[in-house]
């Protein structure tokens, strides 16, 4: 028997689907707000958190949510890149032709970003992602690259999203004038226990479940084992619904959710 069908689910809400399954919880509430201010404020953002608890996620929807003639985003991850690699990439993003040298790449950024908001009157929002990883060369320069001279106002989103390791980094000393320019720093802490629950039965119904998958006993196991991590959740109910489905159980019982934090070397 597919365990789809044992468990009433229209498909798998736990993985990654053409379907995705949003839960709303309180904190990607707070975060979505946090990004709002940040769009309306302009400058530089921090949005920090462990693995797995959510940032791409909601930078996801921040980013879809924003008016496209508005705001321009332009999206990276890639931070591991080297200084010129990084310019090269965010002069192309951008929407320009990028020159060989890093003095040109830097002209040629500002000069779009200065066309998108004083021409176009667009907004450039530059999403930095994995920016625990990026080259202190590169953070030496954002706040010289994004310094507009004669003029008070920023005039680009700027967001550096990552792991807490960030925070520290942008605590050194060489990094002072950057972190003194950052007017939004959010860290997502994850869910409380009465919020995975929650999460748990959103997912289940958005999959157009109406019958009990799991028993209490199971959904607390779960919760205790992710720590607030909804990637974790995910990965556990996923791995107990193939358990669960393979010893023949209609409801899914602490057992199982046991086997399955043991498969996933979480226990």
């Amino acid at each position: 028997m597919d365990y789809t069908a044992r468990y009433g689910l229209e498909f798998n809400p736990f993985l990654k689907n053409s379907k995705e399954v949003f839960v709303d919880t309180q904190e990607q509430k707070e975060t979505l707000y946090r990004l709002d201010y940040l769009a309306a404020t302009k400058g530089f953002g921090l949005l920090t958190g462990s693995a797995g608890r959510g940032k791409t996620t909601a930078i996801r929807n921040w980013a879809a949510s924003l008016n496209p003639s508005l705001y321009k985003v332009v999206y990276s991850s890639l931070s591991t890149l080297t200084v010129s690699d990084f310019y090269r990439n965010l002069a192309m993003e951008l929407g320009a032709q990028p020159a060989f040298r890093k003095p040109d790449n830097f002209r040629i950024i500002q000069e779009e970003i200065c066309h998108l908001a004083m021409d176009k009157r667009k907004t450039p929002v530059i999403i930095i992602d994995e920016a625990n990883y990026i080259n202190n060369a590169v953070l030496n320069d954002l706040k010289i690259l994004f310094n507009f001279e004669m003029d008070s106002r920023d005039r680009a989103v700027i967001l550096l999203a990552g792991l807490p390791a960030l925070n520290n980094t942008l605590r050194l000393g060489i990094h002072e004038p950057l972190r003194q320019r950052i007017v939004m720093n959010y860290n997502l802490e994850g869910m409380s226990k009465e919020e995975g629950r929650t999460y748990i039965h959103s997912k289940l119904r958005g999959a157009g479940c109406t019958q009990t998958v799991f028993e209490d006993s199971a959904i607390e196991a779960i919760l205790n084992a992710a720590d607030g991590t909804p990637r974790v959740i995910n990965k556990l109910c996923n791995a107990s619904l193939l358990i669960g489905n393979s010893s023949n159980l209609n409801i899914i019982n602490s057992n199982a959710v046991m086997q399955a934090i043991n498969d996933c070397e979480l226990g």
